[in-house]
Parts: structure tokens; C-alpha cells; sequence
């Protein structure tokens, strides 16, 4: 009797610790940019299931995670890298290793984490088990020493990163296999003010857009020695440009097929690029000056976002004629869009409304609500095992 007891015993403990288990490939971080924490969520039952914090300053926070996607890196506006359990909801370790920083991105093998900074200026390298920092490129750029902020930093194939010298004017790519002894290239004169970056799906080709000009810088990452090449070249054709209330951001283009619909800086546009032949295809006109292009995950359709004072305004556009279908208002303050991966549902976050918002992409109807403090970027893990997630 008693050896049933134990054996009951043992088989309702695991009942309960199984009962427990789930997977990582349905959660992820919405960042709640006024209270410094993250707010976890899954997209099955579309529900919240905590909330970390003491995680500083995250006015212009971004996330990656993990190769199993259970971590997630979180990199602060303070120059604060910080880990995240998603699965014991809490945070792990927290590094203040620069004065102001500016994103980042994780190695494709999973185990460095890169960190673009403003202050001081340059990349730094951590151990993604420890964050140890393993690795450091000041971005020196001028005689007298100065430092470029940097950004557009991504992750690229081979171990390797690629980012943008804002005040140079500069890309670099670098090979870490040793990150205390990288190989980096540089190419200088690639344009005025390249402001934010981003890598083809296939991890192939880095394009830088420009601030400072007309124009994207575009390096072939197969052919390094060609150096960089520019695109789109005064795409504001001598018209006087509008007053830009909110960077867009390049890092956030949407792809779909053969084409990249990409917002243009000052702009009532987005430019369609065909990126076979690096061209301008069309213009769409849209509401207002896009920040986020988002393609839904089959590419039929791009959902567009805009700065203020057109910031409540979401648009659809339907790929295959290129044109806007819907004109939505979910929210007040719409400051990011996330698709889950086969895009049943698209998720935003309206600020103003302290909230997050799920609609059906078919229907257009909303299907969940999610209360949040001043939300502002949603990152699902599916991203884990994506180049330049």
C-alpha cells in the first residue's frame, strides 16, 4: 500500500509539473516603454501572462531571442542589455554597458550578442549565456579620434554583423569568429547620414537608408569587393520635402515576392523597389508619412503606419495592384505592427489607449484586447530563426 502510495504520488507530481510545460513558439514581449518592463504574451489564446521589470529606459527598445526562443535580449535607450526568461517570466541579468544605445542583434550560431551605440560610439560584444562583454569596435572615424553613433546594426551569415556610421557616413561589416580579434571591412562615402539599415531575408544584401539625401546605400555581402552601390537616388526629385515628425525606419520595409515596399523619408510615399534590379517600380500615395511597412506573411497585402499627426491612421494595401483597401483607425497612437508567422492574426500597439490590439488580417474585425502600459514594440519569438530578426 504504501509503495502505491509513493507511486501515486510520483505520477500526480509529474502530472502537475507536465501540466506546466509549454513551448516558446507562440510567446513574446510587448515593450511598455513609460513603466520600463515588458509585458508577456501569447498569440494561441491571445492573452498576457506577466509582466517584467526594472528594465530602465526602453523609450526606443528592441528585441531579439534566443535560438530556442526562451530568452529574450532586451536593448535599452540607457545603453542597458538585458535577458529575459519568457518562460519563468522574469529578468535573468542586466548590464549597463553603454551611456546611450541604440539596438542590437544576436549571432546566427546564438551565442554573441552585438550592441550599437550612440555614446560612446561603436559596437560591443557580449557572451549570450553571461553577457560578458567579449568584444569591442569603437567606430573611429575621423583624425582627431572622434566616434560615429552607430546604427542599422544586423546580424549577417558567417558570424557576423553588418551596421551604419551615422555622423561618417560609413558601413562596416565584421566577421567575429574571434570577437576580441574581428575581421572587419569598411567602406567609406556611402552617403549622408545613413540613419538605419537592414538585411534581405537571405541575409545577402545590407541597405542603409539616408538621411542626410535621396538615396539607399546597398552592399552585395557575395560580392564584398564591389563595394557599396547606391539606389534610388534622389527619389524626392527636386520637391521640397515635408517636415519629418518620426524617422522611419528602414528596418522595418516590408517584402513581398520580388518587390520591397519601402517608406520614404519626408514622404506621402512608399517606393516600391524591385529588388532584382535595384530600381524604383512605383509609388504609393498613402495618409500620411509612413514609419512601419509590414508584409503579411503570405505577401498579398503590406500594412502601413504613420507619424503624427497621422499616428491613429493604419493602412492596407493589396500588393498585387498596389493599392490602398483599407483605411483603419484601431487605435490611438499606433506605434508598431507584428504579424504571427502564418498571419491569422496582426498585432499593434496603440499607445494612447494603453493597449494592444489583435485583428483578423481577413476580416479586419478586431478579436483581442490587451491591456498595457504605453506599449510601443511587439517582437514574437518565431523571430528566433529568422536572419536579421
Amino acid at each position: 500500500m504504501r509503495a502505491l502510495l509513493l507511486v501515486l504520488a510520483v505520477l500526480l507530481s509529474w502530472a502537475a509539473s507536465a501540466g506546466e510545460l509549454r513551448g516558446t513558439g507562440d510567446l513574446g514581449v510587448v515593450v511598455e516603454r513609460a513603466t520600463g518592463s515588458l509585458l508577456v504574451v501569447e498569440t494561441t489564446g491571445r492573452t498576457a501572462l506577466g509582466r517584467v521589470e526594472g528594465l530602465g529606459d526602453l523609450s526606443h527598445a528592441s528585441v531579439v531571442f534566443g535560438r530556442d526562443g526562451r530568452h529574450a535580449y532586451v536593448f535599452g535607450r540607457d545603453g542597458a542589455l538585458s535577458k529575459v526568461d519568457l518562460l519563468e517570466q522574469r529578468l535573468t541579468r542586466r548590464v549597463v554597458q553603454a551611456g546611450n544605445a541604440i539596438g542590437g542583434a544576436i549571432s546566427d550560431d546564438g551565442r554573441l550578442i552585438a550592441v550599437s551605440n550612440y555614446e560612446p560610439g561603436g559596437v560591443r560584444l557580449f557572451d549570450a549565456g553571461t553577457l560578458q562583454q567579449v568584444g569591442d569596435v569603437p567606430a573611429r572615424w575621423a583624425d582627431d579620434g572622434r566616434l560615429s553613433k552607430t546604427v542599422g546594426l544586423v546580424d549577417i551569415p558567417g558570424r557576423g554583423f553588418a551596421w551604419s556610421l551615422y555622423d561618417a557616413g560609413e558601413i562596416w561589416v565584421g566577421r567575429f569568429d574571434d570577437p576580441a580579434r574581428p575581421a572587419l571591412r569598411r567602406y567609406p562615402n556611402v552617403g549622408r547620414l545613413p540613419y538605419d539599415g537592414n538585411i534581405t531575408a537571405d541575409g545577402r544584401f545590407y541597405l542603409a537608408g539616408l538621411f542626410g539625401e535621396d538615396g539607399v546605400a546597398l552592399v552585395d555581402l557575395w560580392d564584398p569587393d564591389a563595394g557599396p552601390r547606391r539606389i534610388l537616388d534622389g527619389y524626392g526629385r527636386g520637391e521640397e520635402p515635408l517636415p519629418v515628425f518620426k524617422m522611419p525606419h528602414l528596418g522595418g520595409w516590408a517584402a513581398a515576392g520580388d518587390e520591397l515596399f519601402l517608406p520614404a523619408v519626408g514622404r506621402h510615399e512608399l517606393l516600391v523597389v524591385d529588388r532584382r534590379r535595384w530600381a524604383e517600380v512605383a509609388r504609393i500615395p498613402v495618409a500620411g508619412q509612413p514609419v512601419f511597412a509590414v508584409a503579411r506573411p503570405d505577401g498579398r497585402q503590406v500594412w502601413v503606419n504613420f507619424a503624427h499627426p497621422t499616428n491613429g491612421v493604419v493602412q492596407v494595401i493589396d500588393v498585387p495592384s498596389r493599392a490602398v483597401i483599407a483605411t483603419l483607425e484601431p487605435g490611438r497612437a499606433v506605434l508598431h505592427m507584428e504579424f504571427t508567422p502564418r498571419g491569422e492574426q496582426l498585432w499593434l500597439s496603440a499607445r494612447d489607449d494603453d493597449a494592444v490590439i489583435v485583428l483578423d488580417p481577413w476580416s479586419l474585425a478586431r478579436i483581442a484586447t490587451i491591456p498595457a502600459h504605453k506599449p510601443s514594440g511587439i517582437f514574437l519569438a518565431a523571430r528566433a530563426n529568422r536572419i536579421g530578426q
